[in-house]
């Protein structure tokens, strides 16, 4: 067990706007930086970090130029309740060939996510640099699913008491990153934790039984969930537990 972790973190040097100020697409406000106290603060106000233009190429010098971060907090917010999770008779028979870990290869899932072949893809080199560094302080963590001793599947996101704010997944072979979902929730339920947020619901993540929420909502979940006293992952220091524990074991069988 590590007791130090999450690392306390100064204040941050930025203050936003509410988050009932987002307009109709969840936009709060742009710019700010993505400093651990930063980040940690905007989570803790319902707000997240997605680059308004992801897409941003290299300047006429061939520099890479890092697009300018949006802060969001959307009306309807994508949640994953415990009793809601979903899984498939064929899914349970999927997890049980894979190998679940927490926290073992954070720069390989986070590197997985951020896969510039995926479409849609939004984590810059800032972005990665930044959750790395969240996770080297104990407020970042990954889920890793393996086969055979490969990475073949996984998910990242931000931890802060009883709030599990996830950020992207991946997956390299069929159910990967559903598994990498089963497991969250698992881990997230073991420990004691509340909410599970997704920012968005969105019909793949329907599947898993992600449902929505108005933003009033969320802000109550999210106070009941900061005001926990559920511990870190980062305190747990076997990365074998999540394959051990009872809720994956009841969750895949």
């Amino acid at each position: 067990m590590n007791a130090q972790f999450p690392t306390p973190l100064p204040p941050t040097e930025w203050q936003f706007p509410p988050a009932t100020s987002a307009d109709e697409h969840g936009f709060v406000g742009a710019g700010a930086d993505l400093e651990p106290s930063t980040l940690i603060h905007a989570y803790s106000n319902a707000i997240f970090p997605m680059p308004l233009d992801p897409d941003t190429g290299p300047s006429e010098d061939g520099e890479d130029v890092e697009p300018l971060i949006g802060w969001w907090s959307p009306p309807e917010r994508g949640i994953l309740r415990f009793e809601d999770l979903h899984v498939s008779r064929s899914l349970r028979r999927s997890c049980r060939r894979f190998d679940v870990t927490h926290n073992v290869d954070f720069a390989g899932v986070i590197d997985g996510c951020a896969d510039p072949t995926r479409p849609g893809g939004w984590i810059s080199p800032a972005i990665r640099s930044a959750y790395v560094r969240l996770h080297k302080l104990g407020w970042a963590h990954s889920i890793e699913v393996w086969e055979d001793g490969a990475l073949v599947g996984g998910l990242y996101g931000v931890q802060i008491a009883g709030l599990f704010a996830g950020e992207s997944m991946f997956r390299r072979v069929t159910d990967a990153s559903k598994a990498a979902v089963i497991a969250m929730v698992a881990a997230v339920e073991s420990i004691g934790g509340s909410l599970i947020d997704v920012q968005w619901r969105t019909e793949h993540l329907a599947t898993l039984g992600v449902s929505a929420v108005t933003q009033r909502n969320y802000l109550r979940l999210l106070h009941n969930a900061l005001t926990s006293a559920t511990p870190s992952l980062g305190t747990i220091s076997d990365p074998q537990w999540l394959s051990k524990s009872q809720r994956w074991l009841e969750l895949t069988a």
